[in-house]
């Protein structure tokens, strides 16, 4: 895909085709332009009848309308071109995910983390994700380790629906799901877990006073979170006054890059062992 300009030749001028978005995602057969140029808009529908014929993988194109917002941190899409659906299959570590993309908030960019995460995992773990989605972690976690016990919590009651589906797909019988919010869901769940992952960057330091007592003593807590490159510090800050707050003694273990989010700004994830 990353020629995909070329498919354009003789459809649109070399000025136009300098301006073709350089970023997007491809989800199952899906391709989403992040930000399309609007002097290109009268030739979206070429555009995108060009990617079909020259990528028979993809079967759709959009590009989106309106970025993540809401409760649910969902996406508005306008398909461009190819078939009249959002619902697709992605393959991704060895397992597939159904999913909306524009009723579920889905990111194939963490692909790469999700399976540096399932690399930590010792055999016979208990582990919790919180804000589960569609099932990516929970499911990558069950098809990919040898972990005992997997539980998810998500709000979203498509996204809840999909892991369902996903756990069914993937014959992932080592998954528990929970429908909710977290912070009245996890005060219901009496276990504490080896680990606890909290894929919610943007607002996610708002539930660390209900995450961290679900570690057990000497576990490991994963938090994820949006900063400029020389904020780094500020995600381990959060924690250690959180931990502090709660008695907990904490032991920070690393700070990984997981994608840049904007100009200079990106997702980190910091590894935590909570004694």
């Amino acid at each position: 895909m990353a020629s995909y300009a070329q498919a354009l030749k003789g459809i649109l001028t070399k000025a136009e085709r300098a301006k073709l978005p350089k970023s997007f995602d491809i989800v199952g057969d899906i391709l989403i332009f992040a930000d399309f140029p609007p002097e290109l808009a009268p030739k979206s529908a070429q555009i995108a009848s060009a990617i079909l014929k020259t990528f028979p993988n993809i079967k759709v194109v959009c590009r989106k309308t309106k970025k993540y917002s809401g409760e649910f941190r969902t996406p508005t899409l306008r398909i461009l071109g190819g078939k009249r659906r959002k619902e697709t299959i992605h393959k991704e570590n060895g397992v597939r995910l159904k999913l909306h993309v524009e009723k579920v908030y889905f990111s194939p960019r963490l692909s790469t983390e999700r399976d540096r995460i399932s690399k930590l995992v010792k055999p016979g773990e208990s582990i919790l994700v919180m804000f589960s989605g569609c099932g990516a972690y929970p499911i990558n976690l069950a098809k990919n380790t040898k972990a005992r016990q997997i539980t998810g919590v998500e709000i979203n009651p498509i996204a809840h629906k999909y892991t369902l589906e996903n756990i069914e797909l993937n014959k992932a019988t080592n998954v528990k799901l929970y429908h909710g919010d977290v912070r009245l869901v996890l005060p219901t769940i009496k276990d504490t877990f080896d680990r606890v992952l909290m894929p919610l960057p943007k607002t996610g330091s708002k539930f660390l006073d209900v995450a961290i007592p679900k570690v057990k003593k000497g576990g490991t807590l994963h938090f994820y979170d949006f900063l400029q490159e020389d904020e780094f510090h500020l995600a381990s800050e959060k924690i250690l006054s959180t931990c502090k707050k709660l008695g907990r003694v904490t032991d920070i273990l690393r700070t990984v890059k997981c994608g840049q989010y904007g100009p200079g700004k990106f997702r980190v994830c910091v590894d935590v062992k909570i004694k």
